[in-house]
């Protein structure tokens, strides 16, 4: 018998699940996303616990810091220590005081997404020249396409990658939407890349919450392969974001500031 490609894929576990076509029925040795909870606390104080990938927990944890809010460099975290089990993220900032946000809000995402983010039209607008292409659009999402090796293994996860007109930067995935854009956050700051003026992309619906994210981070075009939201189309329209959907072979829907596409 074949050994389960799965086996040694990280992040993934082997798992044999029965397949039926037609009248026939077969045993296919596949596997399915691992899924955790990752409990983070700063400075001894509990911050925040999801439901996570196995991956790139470094990286989750410190753009999730960095997208709450309450980092603005990699800088800024004189310690991070995942525990034995990868549960537990201690992270201590090189300033005693914090103020953590007071109640955390469960978001619209797979994968027990949180945030503590208070989003609002009143925030300032991205006050950016930034155009590009519609045919960069497509052609990263093709690399997306390409990076996302749990997914084409697998299925089940999301993935969201940071890219330019050179290409992709940096790519993660993640059994939760949001979890995947703090991962590229997280990547980008310790890698030292700068994520203004960049173009976001992702797997899945775009919500308000991560719309909240990619502002964040300076970026002003978000894309996905799915739908925004009511709320995430409002919030685009006030912070000057071009959202595209439905970015499939030769085609997309521009909803919001489509002159950063060359559009009138």
């Amino acid at each position: 018998m074949a050994s389960n490609p799965t086996e040694k894929l990280e992040g993934a576990l082997p798992f044999t699940y029965q397949v039926i076509e037609g009248d026939k029925v077969r045993a296919i040795e596949g596997g399915v996303i691992d899924e955790q909870l990752l409990s983070i606390y700063v400075n001894g104080e509990s911050l925040a616990t999801m439901m996570c990938s196995p991956l790139q927990l470094e990286a989750l944890t410190v753009g999730f810091l960095y997208n709450e809010a309450l980092i603005e460099s990699a800088d800024e975290i004189a310690l991070l220590q995942l525990n034995t089990t990868n549960a537990v993220a201690d992270v201590i900032l090189t300033r005693d005081e914090v103020t953590l946000p007071r109640r955390m809000i469960l978001t619209t995402g797979c994968g027990g997404g949180v945030t503590g983010q208070e989003l609002s039209k009143e925030f300032p607008a991205l006050e950016s020249p930034f155009r590009t292409r519609p045919a960069v659009i497509l052609r990263l999402m093709r690399q997306l396409q390409g990076a996302a090796r749990l997914y084409n293994a697998v299925r089940g996860v999301h993935t969201a990658v940071l890219g330019a007109e050179s290409g992709l930067l940096v790519s993660a995935e993640d059994v939760g939407r949001h979890n995947a854009i703090d991962k590229v956050a997280g990547l980008a700051l310790l890698d030292g890349i700068d994520s203004r003026d960049r173009i976001l992309l992702t797997s899945g619906r775009i919500s308000s919450e991560m719309l909240g994210k990619a502002r964040r981070m300076g970026v002003p075009l978000v894309a996905s392969r799915t739908a925004p939201t009511s709320v995430t189309v409002e919030l685009a329209e006030a912070w000057k974001i071009c959202v595209v959907g439905y970015v499939r072979a030769g085609s997309m829907r521009v909803y919001t500031n489509g002159w950063r596409l060359g559009l009138d």
